[in-house]
């Protein structure tokens, strides 16, 4: 029997690894993106609600690799960076008035700082976006470039929760 570290995979579990990032990508993408016309007149909170998940959803599969919990691979980066992109672009049309008043975890900073929570969407949405543009069609090529390009948008993730977000 040969003995691996927990980071060392056989490389057809590595390629069933990166199949199921890429389906796991694609499916929040798309549940995203189909569900968002559906309910975004009649219900903002769950359009928020799910393209958060979305957005944690990428986030999370970026700690595991930046923690060492899961092996880094350019699809799953790539696949990370993209869903938190994709959140980024539509994720601030979904805070109409009254919306506060929902079963919600948005503070009501977003609603008596608009100016400030605008700056923090814009945030989010500019290191989406160079992460994007940084991931190239592959993905980031190795761990540090992927640190570099998905550091930003971490940052930004924190810096909006904290003035942001009211923790239950």
């Amino acid at each position: 029997m040969v003995e691996r570290s927990p980071t060392q995979r056989p490389a057809g579990l590595k390629m069933q690894m990166e199949k199921t990032v890429n389906k796991l990508a694609l499916a929040f993408g798309t549940l995203a993106i189909l569900a968002t016309p559906a309910v975004a007149a009649e219900d903002p909170v769950m359009v928020r609600k799910i393209l958060m998940q979305g957005n944690a959803a990428g986030a999370g599969l970026a700690g595991a690799m930046l923690k060492g919990e899961m092996e880094y691979s350019p699809a799953a980066g790539k696949a990370a960076i993209a869903s938190m992109n994709a959140a980024s672009h539509a994720f601030g049309d979904y805070f109409s008035e009254g919306s506060a008043e929902e079963d919600t975890t948005a503070a009501p900073a977003i609603w008596e700082d608009a100016a400030g929570w605008e700056a923090e969407l814009a945030k989010f949405t500019s290191a989406t976006s160079a992460a994007a543009e940084a991931s190239g069609r592959e993905g980031p090529a190795d761990l540090d470039t992927f640190k570099a390009a998905v550091g930003p948008v971490l940052g930004t993730c924190k810096s909006c929760h904290e003035g942001y977000r009211v923790k239950r």
